[in-house]
């Protein structure tokens, strides 16, 4: 450099229990951009990164599934809101990671932030859409209500390391589920970039614990851990997903198998209500009288 300043590497680190470890095994990877160029070394993280990202994961589901909906969908804005005051950051690296034009990684950027907000919009709507009161037959009432599975393992896509990212994880916890992402392989350095947005977004730290390096390494303990109850193979390919979905199969893990997606479209809600469970109540309204109901 002219000035005769050394350029000040970025390091990038994981995101687990709201903290910023390297690989407990002390390796990293090359990342490099669509043209092979250098651009930064990534954690590679280990078996037992995943279990302590599941630790982490399972110490803060209480916290986060008992939060009021409409806080988690302030935490959620928040999120757009800090990722909006670094765009530019994230533009340079989503243009790097899957070789776009400043422009096109501009317009991903922006979709991702728009997605935050959609899914902080859906937080505290969720529940009235697939839940209710359910007409029976009798002197009850009948009532059901979506409630958040656990803690859900979450392959990114492999191809959008970004919008596709976004679009993975927001519903995941907009619902009250934690989560343990597993980041695209080659292009990991936007959702590692990601976690030290969530770290300033009032998100409770373990919410989400994002780990980097080799997908089916770290899939294979996730997939077979006793105390992760649900798995999103977007990132799977198809010989991967089938013997991931066997492994879930020991604890009677939910499955959302792979499929073609166009990220950039209107996400709806089916990921949103992928990894709810419904709780039906009944509850008696007394006898049942000539003139109606007494309560």
């Amino acid at each position: 450099m002219s000035d005769g300043r050394l350029s000040v590497f970025k390091t990038y680190k994981l995101y687990v229990g709201g903290k910023f470890p390297r690989s407990e095994s002390g390796r990293v990877y090359e990342v490099t951009d669509s043209k092979g160029k250098w651009l930064a070394n990534a954690p590679q993280s280990s078996r037992k990164d995943a279990r302590d990202a599941v630790v982490a994961a399972r110490k803060a589901f209480g916290g986060w599934s008992g939060a009021t909906a409409y806080n988690r969908g302030q935490v959620l804005y928040r999120v757009a809101e800090m990722l909006e005051g670094r765009r530019e950051q994230f533009v340079r690296e989503v243009a790097d990671a899957e070789g776009l034009s400043k422009s096109k990684a501009a317009a991903v950027v922006d979709a991702a932030a728009d997605r935050w907000v959609w899914y902080a919009g859906w937080t505290d709507k969720i529940g009235q859409v697939v839940g209710g009161a359910n007409p029976v037959a009798g002197p009850f009432f009948n009532l059901s209500t979506p409630e958040p599975t656990g803690v859900v393992a979450v392959l990114a896509p492999q191809e959008s390391s970004f919008l596709g990212l976004v679009s993975v994880v927001a519903p995941v916890i907009a619902t009250g589920n934690t989560a343990v992402v597993i980041a695209s392989a080659d292009a990991p350095l936007p959702a590692l970039s990601l976690g030290e947005v969530l770290a300033t977004s009032d998100l409770p730290g373990g919410v989400v614990n994002i780990l980097s390096g080799r997908t089916a390494e770290l899939a294979a303990p996730l997939a077979s851990h006793q105390d992760v109850n649900a798995i999103d193979l977007a990132g799977a390919d198809a010989a991967l997903a089938k013997e991931l979905e066997t492994a879930a199969a020991d604890n009677l893990k939910r499955v959302r198998r792979p499929q073609a997606v166009d990220w950039a479209a209107d996400p709806g809600t089916h990921r949103l209500t992928a990894f709810l469970e419904t709780k039906t109540v009944w509850h008696p309204t007394g006898a049942l009288g000539a003139s109606g109901s007494s309560y």
